[in-house]
């Protein structure tokens, strides 16, 4: 017999428990051996259970045998599994810390980490979630409503945001398919963003009468696909919710047990189907629950992007709130490596940045919205470089000379007469002259010819056109000759870049499908054989590809994640990117893809810019 066996956890738990096999060939409505003598329990992959009882923790495996324990007095169980591994987390009652452990499944084993930092005061609800990445979060709520999101890595955790949530949180789960951190409390049951980046936002789930069918505070809570259940006491019910129609709605209820004072629910899948239990506070004992039909199904949830990490990220601009906006690429005519980013900060002026993220230079010139460039453009009769920005205080467009550092030093400002002066972008025309494409927030744009007269330089107005909507974000095909105009609400439309033809916008990318409102920069990557537009769908935090020719094949889509190993966050709602298929030396060989993040975390900060290899979005997308 194992020393396993004379372990006082051993005698309390392993007697009650049968093989997960024989749980998993039970009736939809059976419970689990696993539950007999628990507090709470979570079924791991492969037949084994984890099960928390008064006595401490312990792992149970497929035979039946408990192959690990942890005495403590604990609460707060979750779990996340897969692929041969498992995390947990649960509190430490005695000492009020989060306990974070790694499962080997093949060895029924595990590591218990470092507590995470005692930050938060006493805790009223933690839970964990699984990220599109891989990356487990704990979410750890304090009894003042105040969370943390920690995210683990290694032996340890970085802290990934701050977040309000409700006060005297009793429950709170994570449905991982749609990144939804559900928790209850005495105002009901709210869903929040789980993923950090993007907006915080806050949903009501189910609330107390009479806003909602629940007669006291919100109770314990399991997810299931689609959707959520939770114990309404008072009512003696289980409460299943699903999302439909844009808002919460109640799909079925169950009564249940008489008297029955519910303070855990546990939702695991089975070959047949999922399983549900509620454990009596009162009686110490759990009861079975029928799962009502139907669940979602996996193919009606939406299926998740591809992630990129982020090489690199820049200084964050000074100040807090929406600032950065726009980067363009310049590269250096002998040295790929000395190469810069010039990047609006809408509130202040223009900064450059090298390939570190380091900033390199600001110039103080106001509100410049939108930046682009070219390189080696003819001006009178000399070739130089040239970056144009939107300039919002005086509705110009500011030109600047860009020596050959990289320094940058004011041209002209071209006066367009908008009232709301907004996007931009750069077209070098068959002779090698610069054109600007420059719009207003009315839809209205304006196509110029940067000229020398004398001693000055001037913008030759070539014509005028108009979308229906706010645009803000183009760009410029000089070899195909066509332009791509983002409108923000609609979608991408292509046009000639020849200021003589009559040829009308075309609509080659309309939002819907991959391409979610609002439709923000764009930037062209340009190969040997194929060139392909990048499109930043700021409403879901990706950006999507296609073909930057007839018949504009959509290419899929991706999202840019953390790379926790170089401390550098995810991407929300990008505003302006720009893309270069030229090389810049190590890690970025085949290309460069540098995008705004409308969201600073890890830590939290002001906004910044993050630059990506062109490999890692080729190998995703399987471009060739």
């Amino acid at each position: 017999m194992s020393a396993l066996t004379h372990h006082p956890l051993f005698n309390v738990l392993a007697g009650l428990l049968l093989a997960a096999s024989a749980a998993n060939a039970a009736a939809a409505t059976s419970l689990p051996a696993a539950s007999a003598g628990a507090t709470e329990f979570a079924a791991l992959p492969g037949g084994a259970w984890l099960v928390l009882g008064k006595k401490g923790l312990a792992l149970i495996g497929a035979d039946g045998q408990s192959h690990q324990q942890l005495p403590l007095r604990g609460e707060l169980l979750d779990l996340r599994a897969g692929n041969g591994s498992a995390t947990a987390m649960l509190l430490d009652s005695n000492t009020e810390r989060v306990l974070p452990l790694r499962i080997d499944l093949t060895r029924n084993t595990w590591r218990v980490l470092d507590p995470l930092p005692d930050s938060t005061g006493a805790v009223s609800a933690l839970c964990l979630y699984r990220d599109p990445q891989g990356h487990d979060h704990g979410f750890v709520i304090g009894k003042d409503g105040l969370a943390q999101q920690w995210v683990l890595h290694g032996d340890g955790a970085q802290l990934v945001r701050r977040l309000a949530v409700s006060p005297q949180a009793e429950s709170c789960r994570v449905d991982d398919a749609t990144a939804q951190l559900f928790v209850s409390g005495p105002d009901g049951v709210w869903a929040h963003r789980a993923d950090p980046e993007g907006s915080p936002t806050r949903e009501p789930v189910l609330l107390l009468r009479p806003h909602g069918p629940l007669r006291q505070a919100g109770g314990p809570l399991a997810v299931l696909p689609g959707g959520v259940v939770v114990a309404d006491a008072d009512a003696g019910r289980l409460l299943f919710m699903q999302h439909k129609r844009s808002a919460w709605r109640q799909t079925a209820s169950q009564r249940l047990p008489a008297t029955s004072d519910p303070d855990s629910v546990a939702a695991w899948p089975t070959a047949g189907g999922w399983q549900l239990a509620v454990r009596d506070d009162r009686a110490g004992r759990w009861s079975a629950q029928a799962v009502p039909r139907p669940l979602a199904k996996a193919s009606e949830l939406q299926p998740a992007l591809p992630v990129v990490k982020p090489r690199v990220q820049t200084a964050p601009v000074a100040q807090f709130g929406d600032a950065a906006d726009d980067p363009a690429i310049w590269r250096h005519a002998t040295d790929a490596t000395r190469s810069l980013v010039l990047a609006t900060d809408k509130k202040r002026g223009l900064a450059v940045y090298d390939l570190l993220g380091r900033e390199r230079q600001f110039l103080p010139v106001g509100r410049v919205n939108n930046v682009d460039l070219r390189q080696a453009v003819l001006l009178g009769n000399e070739r130089i470089d040239i970056a144009a920005a939107t300039q919002r205080d005086d509705n110009t467009v500011l030109l600047w000379r860009i020596g050959a550092e990289g320094e940058l030093s004011e041209l002209a400002r071209l006066p367009t007469g908008f009232n709301d002066i907004y996007g931009i972008c750069l077209h070098r025309n068959p002779a090698g002259a610069l054109e600007v494409f420059v719009n207003d927030k009315s839809g209205a744009y304006q196509q110029l010819r940067v000229e020398r007269r004398g001693d000055e330089v001037v913008g030759a107005k070539l014509r005028e056109f108009k979308l229906a909507s706010q645009p803000e974000g183009c760009v410029a095909d000089d070899e195909a000759r066509q332009v791509f105009l983002g409108e923000e609400k609609r979608g991408v439309w292509a046009l000639p870049t020849d200021a003589r033809s009559t040829a009308k916008p075309q609509l080659v990318l309309p939002v819907g499908g991959l391409l979610h409102a609002d439709v923000e920069g764009m930037g062209l990557y340009r190969g040997a054989t194929q060139s392909w537009l990048v499109v930043s769908s700021q409403g879901n935090n990706s950006f999507v590809v296609l073909d930057a020719a007839p018949p504009y094949r959509v290419r899929g889509a991706f999202r840019i994640g953390m790379n926790l190993d170089a401390r550098i966050d995810g991407v929300s709602e990008t505003d302006g990117l720009d893309v270069s298929s030229a090389s810049f030396g190590p890690g970025f060989e085949r290309g460069l893809l540098v995008v705004q993040d409308g969201f600073k975390q890890l830590p939290s900060g002001p906004q910044n810019f993050k630059y990506v290899s062109w490999d890692d979005v080729a190998e995703v997308l399987k471009l060739k």
